[in-house]
Protein backbone atom coordinates (compact mmCIF):
# COMPACT_ATOMS: atom_id res chain seq x y z
CA UNK A 1 0.00 0.00 0.00
CA UNK A 2 1.06 3.61 -0.50
CA UNK A 3 1.86 6.13 2.03
CA UNK A 4 -0.23 9.37 1.69
CA UNK A 5 3.12 11.59 1.30
CA UNK A 6 4.37 9.88 -1.61
CA UNK A 7 3.49 11.52 -4.88
CA UNK A 8 2.74 8.94 -7.20
CA UNK A 9 5.84 7.90 -9.98
CA UNK A 10 4.97 7.64 -13.88
CA UNK A 11 5.73 4.33 -14.54
CA UNK A 12 3.45 2.90 -11.35
CA UNK A 13 0.07 4.35 -12.23
CA UNK A 14 -0.93 5.00 -15.56
CA UNK A 15 -2.08 8.64 -16.03
CA UNK A 16 -4.58 10.11 -18.91
CA UNK A 17 -4.67 13.43 -19.46
CA UNK A 18 -7.84 15.91 -18.60
CA UNK A 19 -9.27 16.54 -21.97
CA UNK A 20 -9.67 12.59 -22.13
CA UNK A 21 -11.11 12.24 -18.99
CA UNK A 22 -13.71 14.87 -19.47
CA UNK A 23 -14.38 13.58 -22.76
CA UNK A 24 -14.62 10.10 -21.37
CA UNK A 25 -17.04 11.62 -18.53
CA UNK A 26 -19.26 13.24 -21.31
CA UNK A 27 -19.63 10.54 -23.18
CA UNK A 28 -20.95 8.86 -20.31
CA UNK A 29 -23.24 11.01 -19.14
CA UNK A 30 -24.80 11.23 -22.88
CA UNK A 31 -25.22 7.46 -23.06
CA UNK A 32 -27.09 7.58 -19.85
CA UNK A 33 -29.03 10.55 -20.53
CA UNK A 34 -30.29 9.11 -23.64
CA UNK A 35 -30.83 5.49 -21.67
CA UNK A 36 -32.92 7.55 -19.45
CA UNK A 37 -34.54 9.57 -22.04
CA UNK A 38 -35.29 6.10 -23.92
CA UNK A 39 -37.27 4.85 -20.73
CA UNK A 40 -39.28 7.36 -20.28
CA UNK A 41 -40.82 7.61 -23.63
CA UNK A 42 -41.42 4.12 -23.12
CA UNK A 43 -43.00 4.66 -19.90
CA UNK A 44 -45.07 7.80 -21.34
CA UNK A 45 -45.72 5.33 -24.53
CA UNK A 46 -47.24 2.83 -22.21
CA UNK A 47 -49.13 5.12 -19.83
CA UNK A 48 -51.18 6.13 -22.99
CA UNK A 49 -51.72 2.66 -23.86
CA UNK A 50 -53.11 1.91 -20.44
CA UNK A 51 -55.04 5.16 -20.69
CA UNK A 52 -57.08 3.95 -24.05
CA UNK A 53 -57.78 1.07 -22.52
CA UNK A 54 -59.29 2.61 -19.73
CA UNK A 55 -61.00 4.51 -21.15
CA UNK A 56 -62.41 2.01 -23.78
CA UNK A 57 -63.41 0.08 -20.77
CA UNK A 58 -65.15 2.71 -19.15
CA UNK A 59 -67.15 3.53 -22.25
CA UNK A 60 -68.37 0.13 -22.55
CA UNK A 61 -69.08 -0.19 -18.86
CA UNK A 62 -71.38 2.77 -19.34
CA UNK A 63 -72.69 1.07 -22.05
CA UNK A 64 -73.38 -2.04 -19.96
CA UNK A 65 -74.58 0.36 -17.26
CA UNK A 66 -77.04 1.73 -19.59
CA UNK A 67 -78.40 -1.78 -20.74
CA UNK A 68 -79.02 -3.13 -17.16
CA UNK A 69 -80.64 0.14 -15.99
CA UNK A 70 -83.06 -0.15 -19.36
CA UNK A 71 -83.77 -4.02 -18.53
CA UNK A 72 -84.50 -2.91 -14.86
CA UNK A 73 -86.79 -0.33 -15.75
CA UNK A 74 -88.78 -2.23 -18.53
CA UNK A 75 -89.22 -5.32 -15.84
CA UNK A 76 -90.58 -2.72 -13.51
CA UNK A 77 -93.04 -1.54 -15.88
CA UNK A 78 -94.38 -5.32 -16.57
CA UNK A 79 -94.66 -5.90 -12.73
CA UNK A 80 -96.04 -2.84 -12.40
CA UNK A 81 -98.48 -3.00 -15.42
CA UNK A 82 -99.43 -6.39 -14.09
CA UNK A 83 -100.45 -5.36 -10.68
CA UNK A 84 -102.87 -2.88 -11.90
CA UNK A 85 -104.07 -5.65 -14.31
CA UNK A 86 -104.93 -7.97 -11.12
CA UNK A 87 -106.37 -5.26 -9.11
CA UNK A 88 -109.29 -5.25 -11.24
CA UNK A 89 -109.35 -9.02 -11.22
CA UNK A 90 -110.85 -10.03 -7.46
CA UNK A 91 -114.09 -9.10 -5.60
CA UNK A 92 -113.18 -6.52 -2.72
CA UNK A 93 -114.54 -6.75 0.65
CA UNK A 94 -117.08 -4.31 0.17
CA UNK A 95 -118.32 -5.66 -3.57
CA UNK A 96 -118.86 -9.38 -1.60
CA UNK A 97 -120.27 -7.82 1.31
CA UNK A 98 -122.93 -6.09 -0.48
CA UNK A 99 -123.60 -9.52 -2.67
CA UNK A 100 -124.00 -11.80 0.52
CA UNK A 101 -126.69 -8.36 1.57
CA UNK A 102 -128.70 -8.62 -2.12
CA UNK A 103 -128.68 -12.52 -1.27
CA UNK A 104 -129.81 -12.53 2.19
CA UNK A 105 -132.32 -9.88 1.54
CA UNK A 106 -133.77 -11.74 -1.77
CA UNK A 107 -133.64 -15.34 0.40
CA UNK A 108 -135.63 -13.89 3.49
CA UNK A 109 -138.95 -14.19 1.93
CA UNK A 110 -138.54 -17.26 0.86
CA UNK A 111 -137.77 -18.12 4.36
CA UNK A 112 -140.24 -16.65 6.36
CA UNK A 113 -143.10 -17.82 3.88
CA UNK A 114 -140.96 -21.38 4.53
CA UNK A 115 -140.87 -20.64 8.37
CA UNK A 116 -144.88 -19.61 8.73
CA UNK A 117 -145.66 -22.97 6.57
CA UNK A 118 -143.82 -25.08 8.91
CA UNK A 119 -146.11 -23.02 12.30
CA UNK A 120 -149.51 -24.23 10.20
CA UNK A 121 -148.58 -27.93 9.15
CA UNK A 122 -147.41 -30.74 11.05
CA UNK A 123 -146.80 -34.50 10.16
CA UNK A 124 -146.44 -35.46 6.30
CA UNK A 125 -146.29 -31.48 5.33
CA UNK A 126 -143.52 -31.56 7.46
CA UNK A 127 -141.59 -33.18 4.96
CA UNK A 128 -142.89 -30.98 1.88
CA UNK A 129 -141.28 -28.07 4.23
CA UNK A 130 -137.85 -29.78 4.44
CA UNK A 131 -137.75 -29.89 0.35
CA UNK A 132 -138.68 -26.22 0.14
CA UNK A 133 -135.92 -25.00 2.62
CA UNK A 134 -133.97 -27.60 0.64
CA UNK A 135 -134.10 -25.96 -2.81
CA UNK A 136 -134.23 -22.01 -1.01
CA UNK A 137 -130.67 -22.82 0.54
CA UNK A 138 -129.85 -24.63 -3.02
CA UNK A 139 -130.92 -21.53 -4.48
CA UNK A 140 -129.01 -19.01 -2.10
CA UNK A 141 -125.70 -20.80 -2.73
CA UNK A 142 -126.15 -20.58 -6.07
CA UNK A 143 -127.25 -16.75 -5.91
CA UNK A 144 -124.19 -16.53 -3.81
CA UNK A 145 -121.74 -18.48 -6.24
CA UNK A 146 -123.24 -16.88 -8.76
CA UNK A 147 -122.43 -13.35 -7.62
CA UNK A 148 -119.07 -14.28 -6.70
CA UNK A 149 -118.19 -15.78 -10.33
CA UNK A 150 -120.10 -12.93 -11.70
CA UNK A 151 -117.78 -10.22 -10.15
CA UNK A 152 -114.44 -12.40 -10.58
CA UNK A 153 -115.54 -13.56 -13.99
CA UNK A 154 -116.46 -9.66 -15.49
CA UNK A 155 -113.04 -8.21 -14.57
CA UNK A 156 -110.97 -10.73 -15.84
CA UNK A 157 -112.87 -10.72 -19.11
Amino acid sequence: MKKASQPPTAMSEPTVSLLYHLNSIAKERKRFEDERDRRLTEVAVEREKALKIKETADLKALDLASEIQAYKDEKANELRAQINDERGTYVTRGELASAVDKTASEVKPLTTYVTSQLGRSSGASSLVNWAVIAVGLVISVITIIGFVLLFTGSAGA
